[in-house]
């Protein structure tokens, strides 16, 4: 545990102890250890062998992220898990249909089971008043764990993202995208005040709002470490550890997307990458049968909250200092390939679903969204950047005539002059 708490200019990678004890347990295994003559167990278990021994190699070998805290070794873990994570999809991937969700069975012999999707729309009354016993029964029959999981989920998104209007953004798109896409996962019909009421204002806004504050809290704090056993007093050493888990420094992020074409046109990427990885959610445990609660989802959640905040640093060092960072940070390019790789999963597992056409209305409102997106973007970088160019360019025109008139003004009003002194020497070269 003290290599949590040693000042950075103290830790090791510890190399050599990680392999003499990886090398004394597979020689247990190998020289002590009965081999079972069960085919299936075996399988098992020297997969999870093969990956807890790439883990073992990443965490000591891998090329060290942005984050320090609270140990470096934490963060190659996870970036290692990225790589695993990555395998498994494109392993499911290449699989068939069936066999893909036949495959979850050796994970959890509960899976492979069709499930039905539960529909949180029906009856929006918020107040039932053919309900004498609970007239508000239908709020109650809303509450479930995922309100606080999207309370926490939006407060640490907001730590990553680092911008309340990109946050924002992202949380109404999402509702808007859960109204387009109801009549292919009958998870997302829900009522209208549980869209924006619920989701929104409530959880979505509380967490975006306790995220700024937190934001807010760690750009004012003062960064000063000290070795925990330069600390004379135990409460100091306590602050000591539990400051352990906050940054080592602190970076403000400052996106500017209307900055210039480039920014814009990454965050945008952004945004779209982070809604498609809240859809991959939805879908995957769709396509492959997993009920909403199973373990699994909760690990996959649990996965993108700690190589987020990784990605998100990653991706605006590359856009804030291209000169320095010439290529995009490793586990922001994991990320993305994740969330392309689990998209493609979805899009294998059920086309039907996803072609299901969208209705008339929602239609017409993506097309007029897109096309304001694209007006604005050709107004703001091109068609503005012309007309300052060129209004410009006229203000120097005429401010060069308006000099060039001036001098020829004063020139006018001392000929008679230069005239006359021009005569004297004559005159006087005569004489």
């Amino acid at each position: 545990m003290l290599i949590f708490v040693f000042p950075l200019n103290c830790r090791r990678a510890h190399t050599l102890t990680v392999l003499f004890s990886l090398t004394c347990a597979l020689g247990y295994v190998t020289l002590l250890e009965e081999t079972p003559q069960d085919t299936a167990y075996n399988t098992k278990r020297g997969i999870v062998a093969s990956i807890l021994v790439f883990l073992c190699f990443g965490v000591t070998q891998a090329k060290d992220g942005p984050f320090s805290r609270p140990h470096p070794a934490y963060w190659r873990f996870w970036l290692c898990v990225s790589v695993v994570y990555e395998l498994f999809l494109i392993f499911i991937l290449f699989q068939t249909v069936h066999d893909g969700r036949q495959f979850m069975k050796y994970i959890d012999p509960n899976l492979g089971i069709p499930l039905p999707e539960r529909d949180y729309g029906g009856n929006c009354l918020i107040y039932d008043p053919g309900n004498e016993t609970d007239p508000y029964h239908n709020i109650w029959d809303k509450l479930d764990g995922f309100v606080p999981a999207h309370f926490l989920g939006w407060y640490l998104k907001t730590l990553m993202i680092r911008d309340w209007w990109m946050c924002m953004i992202i949380s109404v798109m999402f509702e808007f995208l859960e109204y387009s896409l109801e009549h292919q996962l009958p998870n997302f019909s829900e009522c209208w005040w549980d869209h924006w009421i619920m989701d929104v204002i409530i959880c979505n806004g509380l967490g975006i709002y306790c995220g700024m504050k937190t934001l807010s809290w760690l750009s004012l704090k003062t960064y000063k470490w000290q070795g925990l056993w330069n600390i004379p007093t135990y409460k100091g050493k306590m602050k000591r550890i539990v400051f352990q888990f906050t940054p080592y420094s602190w970076v403000k992020f400052e996106w500017k997307p209307a900055s210039s074409l480039r920014r814009w046109l990454a965050v945008c990427g952004i945004i779209f990458i982070f809604l498609l990885a809240e859809l991959n959610t939805f879908y995957l445990k769709f396509v492959l049968w997993m009920p909403p609660e199973h373990y699994l989802v909760l690990l996959r959640l649990v996965f993108f909250v700690n190589v987020g905040g990784v990605a998100m640093r990653e991706i605006y060092d590359f856009m804030d200092d291209p000169k320095f960072y010439k290529k995009l940070g490793q586990q922001a390019w994991l990320v993305a390939a994740i969330t392309a790789t689990e998209f493609l999963i979805v899009v294998k597992y059920d086309p039907y679903t996803l072609t299901l056409s969208l209705p008339f209305y929602i239609t017409q409102c993506w097309i007029l969204g897109i096309i304001l997106v694209l007006t604005w973007t050709m107004w703001r970088f091109f068609i503005r950047d012309i007309t300052m160019r060129y209004k410009e360019i006229r203000r120097q025109k005429q401010e060069h005539r308006h000099e060039k008139d001036k001098c020829l003004s004063n020139g006018d009003r001392r000929s008679p002059i230069l005239d006359e002194q021009s005569g004297n020497e004559l005159r006087e070269g005569k004489l």
